[in-house]
């Protein structure tokens, strides 16, 4: 019920709340925060809920609301109190009024009146519970990524093979043959090859967000969060970017606060994205054969522990320093799979993959081909362009195990991660698979691969959302992060091993 009388402050809105509907009855206040409105809350009929054996931390709920919340019987004293109201964005109403309650109500040992959904919400959100969960869903996301996608991947690779070899038995030995055999055939086949098990890992990405999974592991990480001064808010664009860091800087944008939009911003270039899957699946399948998800789980862990470190620094920093304040995740409603909007979310992604493909690394592709072929207009590496690039840059490189041809591999990722994996493919061709490599230097590797310079377009994301200064701060303390590290792992291996 919402009250104004001769008593209440100009342009406040004070809102008796029933302490046993609290669901109900907090979705007005939710729509007036969402509004911009000033409100006061007061709960009636709280004895009645404690003798429910129920207990609601209102404290607490008024920080994570950002109002004043308080008894019914103290109603002069919190109105005389300064008045405490941080309006916020809210996407879903009632997903944000369960949110914050799930944070403050504890029901009822002997309670089981509350839903179905709520009692799976206590279980998928308990801090001790929901992470083995998100854990154990992660691992089997990977496990099935990796056992069905092999076949469909080696039907392509082998299928690329066979058409090289037809290509090069049919056509005149010459510069243009080698350059669409093994520039453009070899190039962007092996990339393409990772097709199958991108679409795979899509679709289960997909099924977790259109279930509502998805916010549940928000929820989970809303607590970690708080430990940099972010929140769930925050966590939402950084899953984004398990897909493309661009669109999840620019989703970024719904955060109001700019420190905290800048400080999310930064950390998304740390997240695993699609981009950095082909090159993760290329050497967890050929070093780690018996560990693969546990391998892909532990690279992606490692971006998401790096960028709350990260953000702990930078909350340090005269950039990022303010006063901590609580947040409330959304828990939005479970949905069943609406097959045909599920379908068109894959597809979106996927295709956004392929046209990523048919561009940037075929011209990559053709780009290192040239730099390969010329000046002998033969494939001599040791005398090529490229191992003139190489050689120039492995002397800083070496301190990490890699050669001059892993170091070309790593400087035509900068466009798109994608292309490490088609240069690969020319560089490698002829060699044994990747023999050049180590279980120790494909980790190392893969690690440089996650930290280093993100693509030129999340680059250019960030600087027009953050501004020049913080796209450069990122090139240059990625690129010192990811060889710091490395070579701290390359080098204690070395010595371990």
């Amino acid at each position: 019920m919402i009250k104004q009388d001769e008593h209440t402050p100009q342009g406040l809105t004070v809102v008796s709340v029933d302490a046993r509907n609290l669901e109900h009855e907090l979705l007005p206040v939710a729509a007036m925060i969402d509004a911009k409105q000033p409100v006061v809350v007061l709960l009636t009929h709280y004895d009645d809920l404690l003798r429910t054996q129920h207990t609601l931390d209102y404290d607490l709920l008024s920080e994570l609301m950002g109002v004043r919340i308080g008894l019914a019987e103290n109603r002069e004293q919190i109105l005389s109190e300064p008045l405490l109201f941080h309006p916020v964005k809210i996407d879903d109403l009632e997903g944000f009024v369960r949110g914050a309650l799930q944070e403050t109500l504890v029901h009822a040992p002997h309670d089981t009146g509350h839903t179905i959904m709520h009692r799976v919400d206590k279980v998928l959100t308990n801090r001790w519970v929901g992470f083995p969960i998100l854990i154990i869903v992660l691992y089997l996301v990977f496990e099935f990524t990796f056992a069905v996608g092999a076949y469909p991947q080696e039907w392509i690779s082998d299928g690329i093979d066979l058409l090289c070899l037809w290509l090069d038995a049919v056509l005149p030995a010459c510069w243009l043959t080698s350059l669409l055999v093994d520039g453009v055939v070899r190039g962007v086949g092996a990339v393409l090859s990772f097709v199958p098990n991108i679409i795979i890992l899509f679709f289960c990405l997909c099924v977790m967000e259109d279930t509502g999974y998805m916010a549940r592991a928000s929820f989970l990480m809303d607590k970690i969060m708080h430990l940099v001064g972010l929140h769930g808010r925050s966590f939402i664009p950084m899953l984004m970017g398990f897909g493309c860091n661009v669109p999840a800087i620019m989703a970024a944008r719904d955060i109001d606060n700019v420190r905290d939009r800048t400080l999310t911003m930064l950390m998304i270039p740390f997240m695993s994205c699609s981009a950095r899957i082909p090159v993760y699946m290329l050497f967890v399948s050929a070093f780690f054969p018996g560990h693969k998800a546990l391998m892909m789980i532990a690279m992606y862990a490692i971006g998401v522990v790096l960028s709350i470190l990260f953000a702990m620094l930078m909350k340090h920093t005269p950039w990022f320093r303010q006063p901590k304040r609580d947040y409330v995740s959304e828990l939005p409603e479970y949905k069943h799979l609406d097959w045909h909007e599920t379908s068109r979310h894959i597809w979106d992604r996927v295709w956004d993959y392929l046209q990523k493909i048919g561009t940037v690394i075929l011209w990559a592709s053709i780009v290192i081909w040239a730099l390969t072929y010329f000046p002998t207009r033969s494939l001599d590496l040791e005398h090529s362009y490229l191992a003139m690039i190489g050689q120039w840059t492995e002397p800083l490189m070496r301190p990490l195990g890699f050669d001059w041809k892993m170091s070309v591999c790593l400087l035509t990722g900068l466009p798109a991660k994608e292309a490490i994996v088609s240069t690969m493919g020319i560089l490698y061709h002829g060699d044994a698979a990747l023999s050049a490599f180590t279980p120790l230097t494909a980790f190392t590797f893969m690690l440089f691969v996650l930290l280093y310079f993100p693509c030129i377009a999340t680059i250019a994301t960030l600087r027009r959302e953050a501004g020049h200064q913080w796209a450069w701060f990122t090139v240059v303390h990625s690129l010192l992060l990811a060889w710091f590290l490395s070579f701290v792992v390359y080098q204690l291996g070395t010595l371990l091993l």
